[in-house]
């Protein structure tokens, strides 16, 4: 038996295409959805983001008011140029890459931002309406798994979801994902803690590995059957590319694929969706 594997270029595609659609609509309108992107430096991966995040925003025919900041711009100068976003109402998402540099606190940033533009759902009040099952912006790749798990016909009900790191980004939103009512999975939350990392694995209809780690997790350590989302952005070396590296993710994908029902790739699995439910939630924003 071999896994059936998860395009999620495909599906990010379809949710690419409905957007563009609902904004042509909303143009129709005299509302135009824009969201703001705002780099500071010029780390190489969040550089590659944000080209990717303006090149959607193009394709679904949003307006883009994306902002590149030098790597010495101080915190003060970031929230103020926040402070004017939120107090544009031609700007209906914004968007801070992380990381940020080292003199910058994050939190600080993350909770200048408006709830109501926050398109990320970092913000603790977004984090706390998604805890709570109010309505808020759910974080973009927690939400592309979801949308992910319900193409490949994933049944959550019941089931025992295992996710494994709990960063506030991918881990901890997605366990509070799951065991949503309308998910309404068991979820058991392994990280860097957890004593016999397999035991808990091999009990997993659903995995949901974001450990930041090449081959975390292995084919005897999934169950037959079970549903593997591997969340994972590792450049491995790699002699025979043009670019001397490869990405892999957590997961030792020729292995676990023999095992599982459903996997997903990398690269060309979770990361075109987290794309595109950014769009999604920027759409949300301005139909508000």
């Amino acid at each position: 038996m071999s896994a059936t594997i998860i395009d999620g270029k495909a599906v990010a595609a379809e949710v690419k295409a409905d957007v563009a659609q609902k904004v042509a609509e909303l143009k129709k309108r005299g509302i135009t959805p824009c969201l703001a992107v705002i780099l500071v430096g010029e780390n190489p991966a969040s550089v590659s983001y944000v080209t990717g995040k303006r090149k959607a925003l193009e394709e679904a025919g949003m307006a883009d008011r994306s902002v590149l900041l030098p790597e010495n711009t101080t915190q003060e100068q970031l929230l103020s140029l926040i402070a004017e976003l939120n107090a544009d109402k031609s700007v209906h998402g914004i968007l801070v890459q992380l990381p940020l540099p080292k003199h910058i606190d994050e939190d600080a940033v993350t909770s200048a931002i408006d709830p109501s533009k926050d398109v990320d759902g970092f913000h603790p009040v977004n984090v706390g309406c998604m805890l709570t099952g109010k309505k808020s912006f759910l974080p973009c790749t927690p939400n592309g798994i979801m949308t992910l798990l319900s193409h490949a016909g994933v049944k959550t009900d019941g089931a025992h979801a295992v996710v494994i790191g709990r960063s506030n980004i991918v881990g901890k939103p997605m366990a509070v994902l799951l065991s949503r009512k309308e998910s309404n999975a068991t979820v058991t939350l392994c990280h860097t803690g957890t004593k016999d990392l397999a035991s808990f694995t091999r009990q997993a209809d659903i995995l949901i590995v974001a450990s930041g780690h090449p081959n975390t997790v292995t084919k005897d350590m999934v169950k037959p059957g079970a549903a593997v989302i591997d969340v994972g952005v590792n450049r491995i070396p790699d002699a025979s590319k043009k670019s001397g590296f490869r990405l892999v993710g957590d997961v030792d994908f020729e292995g676990v694929k023999e095992v599982a029902s459903v996997i997903t790739p990398v690269p060309g699995g979770v990361g075109p969706m987290t794309i595109a439910m950014l769009i999604y939630n920027t759409l949300e924003s301005a139909a508000r």
